[in-house]
C-alpha cells in the first residue's frame, strides 16, 4: 500500500536522480474513434428551462440580446442543448459493462461563460472497428442536500443542478459507489454518487491551510497572488489518480504554487494525498518536474502499484509546419504544439527535495501510423507520410487499456479550439495508442 511510509523511505534512500532526462519511446497508432464536435444532448427534465440553451454567455452577451453567431471555427452560437464536449479525464475503475468513466469540462473555459453549461460526467464506448464512440448515459451533478459551502446558480432550485458556473471539473476517479471530482476553481474535491447526487465538497488543504484560486467563491476585489490566492487560475486539479489498491487519491495541480510574493515557486507541480475512505488530506505530497516547454499537465492515472502515466503540455495548437511566418495572421496557427507528451513516472522513487523520477515519455506530436489507421484527412500543416498527430491545445485524458497499449484524448473546448484543422471546431478523438516500451520502462 502506497501511503506516507513508502514515500518517507523513498525519500531516505534516494538522494539523487536524473528528474528531467528520460527516455523518449515510440508510440504507434493501434485505434482512432471520433465524436463530432456539433454533439448535443438534452438536458434533464426537472433542470431549469434556461439549461435548454447553452453558450449564451460565451460572445460576452446577455440572455436578453444574445444573438445567433457564427464567429468562431464555423458554428453557429448559442446552442441547443447541452454540448458533448471537453473529456478532461477517465476514471481507473470502469463500469461493470467494461465501458469507460469520462468527466465532461466546466463548459466553455471559465467561470463567467459557463453558467449555462450544466456539469456532469459520462459512461463512453469507443468502437476502433467502427470508429465511433457510444455514449452510453449522461450523469447531471446535482446538490439537493446543500454541501456546496456557497451560492451556486441555481441556488433556489429543489435539484440543485451544478453548472460551470460553480466548479471547473478536470479529474475523475470512481471508488466504490463514490465519484471523486477535482476541479479548479476552489480547488475542490467533490464527491457525488454514481447517479450525480453531491455527499461531499473538500476544500484543499496544503501546509494546514486552504489552498485558494482567484476564482475563489470566498474572494473579493482587490486580492492579490501570494497573499489571498497561491494557485493562478485554471491550475487547480488537472490530474486525479487512484492507486490501484483503492486508498488514495493523488491529486495534481495544474500550475506552479506561487510563493508569498506572488512569484512562481518553480517549475514543478505539486500531488497531494487524500483519503477517500476518511475523506480528509493525508499530509502526503511530491513534486512533479516538468518537461522543458511544458506549461500545465492534462491527466494522470496509475498503471500498477507505484508507477504513473502524466500527460504533459504546452499551450499551443496545430501543427508547426502551418505556423504563422513573416507577419501573417490568416491561414496559419500563430502559435503551433510543441510539446504533447505522455510521461511515466514511478512514486515510489521520490528524490531528497521530493521530486517524483521522470521514467520514460512519447511524443503525441509524432506517432507512427503505417497502416493508415488514422481517420482524419483534414489534418493542417505537412504531416509525414505514416505518421499521426495529436496536435490539440487541451490533451486531458490517459488511461492504460491492456498490457501493451494506452487511452489518450482531447478536451476540445467546443466552440474554441481548432487544432486539427484551421478554423473547423476540433471534435472529441480517441487515441489507442501501441506503446509496450513505455509500459514496460523502470
Amino acid at each position: 500500500m502506497f501511503r506516507l511510509t513508502s514515500l518517507a523511505l523513498a525519500l531516505t534512500s534516494v538522494t539523487a536522480l536524473p528528474l528531467a532526462a528520460q527516455d523518449m519511446v515510440p508510440a504507434t497508432l493501434a485505434g482512432h474513434a471520433v465524436l463530432p464536435a456539433f454533439s448535443f444532448s438534452v438536458p434533464p427534465a426537472d433542470a431549469p428551462q434556461e439549461t435548454w440553451i447553452s453558450g449564451k454567455f460565451t460572445n460576452g452577451a446577455t440572455p436578453a440580446n444574445t444573438p445567433l453567431s457564427i464567429e468562431q471555427n464555423g458554428l453557429m452560437r448559442p446552442f441547443f442543448g447541452q454540448p458533448l464536449q471537453g473529456f478532461s479525464g477517465y476514471a481507473l475503475n470502469r463500469a461493470e459493462d467494461g465501458s469507460l468513466y469520462a468527466l465532461i469540462d466546466n463548459g466553455f473555459g471559465s467561470k463567467a461563460n459557463s453558467p449555462d453549461a450544466l456539469l456532469g460526467f459520462t459512461r463512453i464506448t469507443p468502437d476502433f472497428e467502427t470508429g465511433e464512440i457510444a455514449i452510453n448515459d449522461r450523469v447531471w451533478l446535482h446538490d439537493p442536500d446543500h454541501h456546496v459551502p456557497f451560492r451556486i446558480i441555481h441556488e433556489a432550485t429543489e435539484t440543485r443542478y451544478l453548472t460551470g458556473g460553480d466548479f471547473d471539473l478536470e479529474g475523475l476517479q470512481v471508488v466504490g459507489d463514490t465519484v471523486w471530482i477535482g476541479e479548479e476553481f476552489g480547488p475542490y474535491l467533490i464527491a457525488a454518487t454514481l447517479d450525480g447526487k453531491v455527499t461531499g465538497v473538500y476544500p484543499t488543504q496544503v501546509d494546514g491551510e486552504e489552498l485558494r484560486s482567484p476564482d475563489h467563491p470566498a474572494l473579493r476585489i482587490p486580492a492579490a497572488g501570494g497573499a489571498d490566492w497561491k494557485l493562478p487560475r485554471s491550475g487547480g486539479y488537472e490530474g486525479l489518480a487512484l492507486t490501484p489498491d483503492q486508498s488514495l487519491l493523488w491529486g495534481m495541480l495544474e500550475k506552479p504554487l506561487l510563493d508569498d510574493a506572488g512569484a512562481t515557486e518553480g517549475n514543478f507541480l505539486r500531488v497531494l494525498a487524500f483519503d477517500p475512505v476518511a475523506r480528509e488530506w493525508t499530509g502526503d505530497s511530491f513534486k512533479f518536474a516538468l518537461t522543458e516547454g511544458a506549461v500545465a499537465i492534462g491527466d494522470f492515472n496509475f498503471i500498477d502499484d507505484t508507477r504513473a502515466l502524466v500527460i504533459e503540455r504546452d499551450g499551443g495548437q496545430g501543427h508547426p509546419s502551418a505556423a504563422c511566418t513573416d507577419g501573417a495572421t490568416e491561414g496559419c496557427f500563430d502559435r503551433p504544439a510543441e510539446v504533447k507528451r505522455v510521461t511515466l513516472i514511478d512514486t515510489a522513487q521520490i528524490d531528497a527535495d521530493g521530486f517524483v523520477r521522470r521514467v520514460a515519455q512519447i511524443d503525441l506530436m509524432d506517432i507512427q501510423d503505417p497502416d493508415n489507421i488514422s481517420r482524419m484527412t483534414g489534418t493542417s500543416g505537412d504531416v509525414a507520410d505514416g505518421t499521426f498527430v495529436f496536435p490539440f491545445v487541451t490533451i486531458e485524458s490517459v488511461l492504460r487499456d491492456g498490457d501493451e497499449h494506452i487511452l489518450v484524448s482531447n478536451d476540445n473546448n467546443l466552440p474554441f479550439s481548432a487544432g486539427r484543422e484551421l478554423g473547423v471546431a476540433d471534435s472529441n478523438e480517441i487515441i489507442r495508442l501501441h506503446v509496450p516500451e513505455l509500459l514496460s520502462a523502470r
